[in-house]
């Protein structure tokens, strides 16, 4: 059965299991059951669950702070009490914790599900319109053209359904609030207006209290949790392609998109053909394909080689960041490279100037390996102290829009400290961090969520001494936990 209701990924459990009635149970010779019971939330775990089972099931939903391990392994329960939880069974066999559901008036309310599960962290923070995991995105409508959008306000439009009493429109913007957002019945439908910036917003419709998707929008995501809800992407550029009438079919493809050819179809209009497109800062490479034939956009001047003997338009968005190297006056030619554009050789040519070499580049907010090449020979960014490690090799790094500094106090004497997590495959010397007096620091840009990471401090893995929110690993040595907001 679906869930009506939108819900983030990782809402499930904060403290609880309270939407997990509409889940199947676990099969009862499963080493964990869960759900709910007689108005109870209820969690079953055998004895003999493996460490990293039972690490993976607290991560999955949360559940660092009601002490599970120590309760399944050592018999300490005061955690599992203070969290309001009811020890139903503690034996040789496994345990049984139970908890109360508490009274609401409708559970299928995204504001009823928060207040139940204890999580407070704004819908925004689950759905951030903007996010260095979106990079672009178009709109797919069945019958009708993607919402239009003026002055800012992007107008939804919810097709039939004449004889509701009350249709609202709910998504990101609002919180998923149920009925905040009303919306006119007009001739063959409803609508509403929504003042938005550019990006990517979740959304569905309420009809009289059901919740249901856009019928026209062809674009819909599941949450990671069994629930879909229907996108829209608030474009803030438009490609656009004048002439070629005649022509049948007419894409577009970037670098953005991995250059697909079949996958963003343009519209054709009376001058030609466009496409409203959102993308995300940085510089985009891009070119249309006519009937099959690749061509560059001959209104936008700026080109780089495509490495086919041909050029690349490119379009940006964003404030550059400087990339200078100073000195080298001698030097013939210096490129820049790095995971922003997949280390090519080819592209970021520097432009010499007095005492050295730059480039403005726009980029995203992000994390970037980069390197200089010098007439041939690579070299990291001696202006910049900041150092990653990649397939053998040494990088400079740079942040773009850090969000967090990671701060280790109190270790003056140690050689090395790096930084690892989920956010960097756990690499423990990728990321060094830089001393700042008797500190270690390392800003970085976290994507929005939940993050798990640790120090290396001369080789020895420590847990953030300066962070009380912390969660048990397959180790028995524990991972400490960041919330990132964007």
């Amino acid at each position: 059965m679906e869930m009506r209701t939108p819900v983030a990924k990782g809402w499930l459990l904060r403290g609880c299991l309270c939407v997990l009635m509409l889940l199947a149970v676990c099969p009862a010779q499963s080493q964990k059951t869960y759900g709910v019971h007689n108005g109870r939330m209820y969690i079953s775990l055998s004895r003999t669950m493996l460490a990293a089972s039972l690490d993976s099931f607290i991560r999955r939903y949360d559940l660092a702070d009601i002490g599970l391990f120590s309760f399944l392994r050592a018999g300490k329960d005061d955690s599992v009490r203070a969290a309001g939880w009811q020890v139903e069974q503690n034996d040789a066999n496994g345990i049984r914790i139970t908890k109360s559901l508490q009274a609401a008036d409708n559970l299928s309310s995204p504001e009823s599900r928060l207040r139940l599960t204890g999580d407070n962290r704004s819908f925004a923070v689950r759905f951030p319109a903007v996010s260095a995991n979106v990079h672009y995105g178009a709109n797919r409508f069945r019958n009708q053209l993607p919402y239009e959008v003026r002055n800012g306000q992007a107008r939804f439009f919810l097709r039939g359904h004449v004889g509701a009493r009350v249709v609202a429109l709910s998504g990101s913007f609002n919180d998923w609030a149920p009925d905040a957002l009303r919306m006119t019945r007009v001739p063959g439908g409803w609508v509403a207006r929504v003042t938005l910036p550019a990006g990517k917003w979740w959304y569905k419709f309420v009809v009289d209290g059901d919740w249901i998707t856009d019928p026209d929008n062809r674009e819909q995501e599941d949450d990671g949790e069994g629930n879909i809800n229907s996108v829209y992407f608030r474009p803030n550029t438009v490609f656009s392609l004048y002439g070629h009438s005649d022509a049948r079919r007419v894409y577009l493809a970037g670098n953005f998109n991995n250059w697909r050819k079949t996958e963003l179809a343009m519209v054709k209009t009376p001058v030609g053909w466009e496409l409203p497109l959102y993308l995300a800062e940085g510089p985009h490479t891009y070119k249309y394909i006519v009937d099959g034939t690749w061509i560059p956009d001959d209104r936008q001047a700026e080109k780089l080689p495509d490495g086919q003997g041909g050029f690349n338009s490119v379009y940006r968005i964003g404030k550059p960041h400087l990339f200078s190297l100073k000195g080298f006056e001698n030097a013939k030619e210096v490129v820049l490279a790095g995971s922003f554009n997949g280390w090519r050789e080819d592209e970021w040519v520097l432009r010499r100037t007095t005492g050295g070499w730059e480039l403005p580049l726009t980029l995203g907010p992000g994390n970037y390996d980069y390197r200089f090449r010098v007439d041939g020979r690579w070299m990291t960014d001696p202006a910049n102290p900041m150092t990653s490690e990649s397939e053998g090799h040494r990088n400079s790094f740079l942040s773009i829009g850090a969000n967090h500094t990671f701060r280790l106090a109190g270790r003056p004497n140690a050689k090395t400290v790096y930084i690892a997590g989920d956010f960097n495959g756990w690499s423990p010397t990728s990321l060094a961090m830089k001393r700042v007096g008797n500190d270690w620091v390392f800003p970085l840009h976290l994507t929005p969520g939940k993050h798990l990471y640790k120090f290396n401090v001369d080789g020895e893995w420590i847990i953030d001494p300066g962070n009380k929110l912390w969660e048990q690993n397959e180790f028995g040595t524990g991972n400490s936990v960041i919330w990132s907001g964007q």
